[in-house]
């Protein structure tokens, strides 16, 4: 039987995908997450389905693409009818316990009007049971820190940025100013350190997320992270020389770039310093997870925990003169994947890296099956255990998928500015090893030829030359939807002899 693993499933908040040390990155060292892939597997072609946080974790909790459980902005609700690994692990005898959070908008008409949740869609998975819920607010976390003697903002919120005092690096410090937290009392140290509290007092099996905000904003560190990395000497940032340059791209980027909050400030020491910064909460993690990993060696529970590392979506930092995630750049969607089974079936797999494209949608199906658990129909996803076990899937997807929802029902600038609908505020975008094609509901459309601009600066929608591939792609798209509209009771007939289901294959 496989339902006696334990699951340790691990997001870190906006982590770019080639932003491993095992990935050959030319700045961030990862060591202990290098360990975990060489004695697991690495998906070096993971994306996220969308973006931002609330929409994709909705994808990355009930394995459903954004097109179906439609909880499409930070704040709309998951309708409370999908069913997720939290719910369905609970079935089979697991408790499954939070250390972070989830942002899961929760469904208005399962709540009491007067239910705080309606207030934040910073809900809890329904399900899961949160033993330390961070977000936003991090309560438990600052609370911690007063009973330690610590200062704490009187806005608990603006704990996580708060830096020393002092010039910053851009004013002419030599290292970007630290958290004035030490690294021992940080939010990462202080949620690490709450889960391995919960599994010391474990008896029996468990079921953890540990979803932790870093490298997620604030891009501010605890000493010695936020010097980790030498401004000076990080990466450089594809862009054109000018944001005017890369509006000119699309009416909808031209309309990003015009908004303060995502565009990257013109100052670059400023810039340099937040990627510097963005590594060094990297690295933080990777040793934090260390300790983890380290003290499930220690209590006997290693060879028995199946753990999952992965982030809800990637960072733009600059590129395409952008920040945060947005849009139709593989920045913003790329992201890691590890996965590390203990069990002797994977044995033949350990240390290998999959160049095949995986989603998000496709860990709830994982997890499920290795728990022995059965995977709900609603899941547009699919089991990565073939892979775990040197298996390779007799078919599989061929392109990655995702979506981007930019209405804003509290916001209609969008709207004013590019002509659309609330509804018309949405984009598809499929990609393979050679082309992207990115589809608006009511704009012009984008096509990539990734071989001979991997960086994405040229439109080749209507190049006369291209026309042809811009049609197939738009086909394999419509394909795509088509394949994965909305399925729940679909596998079903009422006949002469009852209900009668038969399911249907993947790809």
């Amino acid at each position: 039987m496989t339902d006696q693993l334990d699951i340790l499933f691990i997001t870190a908040d906006q982590w770019r995908g080639e932003c491993l040390s095992a990935l050959g990155h030319p700045m961030v060292k990862t060591p202990n997450l290098d360990a975990l892939a060489a004695d697991g597997v690495l998906f070096k072609r993971h994306y996220a389905n969308a973006v931002p946080c609330g929409p994709s974790r909705a994808s990355l909790h009930t394995g459903m693409y954004l097109q179906n459980h439609r909880s499409g902005t930070n704040g709309t609700p998951l309708d409370a009818r999908h069913t997720n690994w939290a719910k369905e692990a609970a079935r089979i005898g697991y408790d499954p316990v939070l250390f972070g959070y989830t942002d899961t908008s929760q469904d208005p008409r399962e709540e009491d009007p007067e239910s705080p949740w309606l207030r934040t869609y910073e809900g809890p998975l329904p399900g899961i049971r949160p033993v330390c819920m961070m977000g936003t607010w991090p309560t438990p976390w600052t609370n911690w820190l007063k009973e330690e003697g610590y200062e704490v903002p009187e806005d608990i919120r603006f704990a996580y940025g708060t830096r020393t005092p002092g010039d910053d690096y851009e004013d002419g410090a030599p290292v970007p100013r630290p958290l004035i937290y030490p690294q021992e009392a940080d939010d990462t140290s202080f949620l690490t350190n709450r889960l391995m509290d919960y599994i010391a007092e474990t008896k029996g099996r468990f079921v953890a997320h540990l979803s932790l905000l870093r490298p997620h904003p604030p891009f501010v560190a605890s000493e010695p992270w936020n010097a980790m990395y030498d401004p000076e000497a990080v990466p450089g940032f594809t862009r054109k020389e000018k944001p005017a340059d890369e509006a000119e791209q699309h009416p909808w980027l031209e309309h990003q770039l015009g908004r303060k909050l995502y565009r990257a400030p013109g100052n670059e020491r400023k810039l340099r310093r937040m990627k510097a910064v963005y590594y060094g909460l990297m690295s933080e993690v990777d040793a934090a997870l260390g300790r983890v990993f380290d003290f499930l060696k220690a209590s006997g529970r290693w060879n028995r925990t199946l753990i999952i590392f992965t982030s809800d979506h990637g960072e733009q930092m600059g590129d395409h003169w952008l920040l945060g995630k947005c849009g139709y750049f593989d920045a913003s969607y790329r992201i890691p994947l590890i996965i590390r089974d203990p069990r002797k079936a994977a044995d033949g797999a350990r240390g290998s890296v999959v160049d095949r494209f995986t989603e998000n949608v496709d860990i709830m199906p994982t997890m499920l099956e290795l728990i022995g658990a059965e995977i709900p129909v609603q899941c547009d996803g699919a089991s990565l255990r073939p892979f775990l076990e040197a298996r390779e899937p007799t078919t599989w997807r061929r392109e990655a998928h995702w979506e981007f929802d930019f209405r804003d029902p509290a916001d209609d600038s969008a709207e004013k500015r590019l002509g659309l609908t609330m509804h018309q505020c949405t984009m598809n975008i499929i990609r393979d090893e050679k082309y992207k094609y990115v589809h608006f509901t009511k704009l012009p459309p984008l096509f990539f030829d990734l071989e001979k601009d991997p960086d994405e600066f040229v439109n080749r929608a209507t190049d006369p030359d291209y026309l042809p591939l811009v049609l197939e792609y738009a086909q394999k798209l419509l394909s795509w939807r088509m394949n994965h509209d909305e399925q729940t009771l679909t596998h079903i007939a009422i006949t002469d002899d009852g209900p009668v289901e038969r399911r249907a294959a993947k790809y």
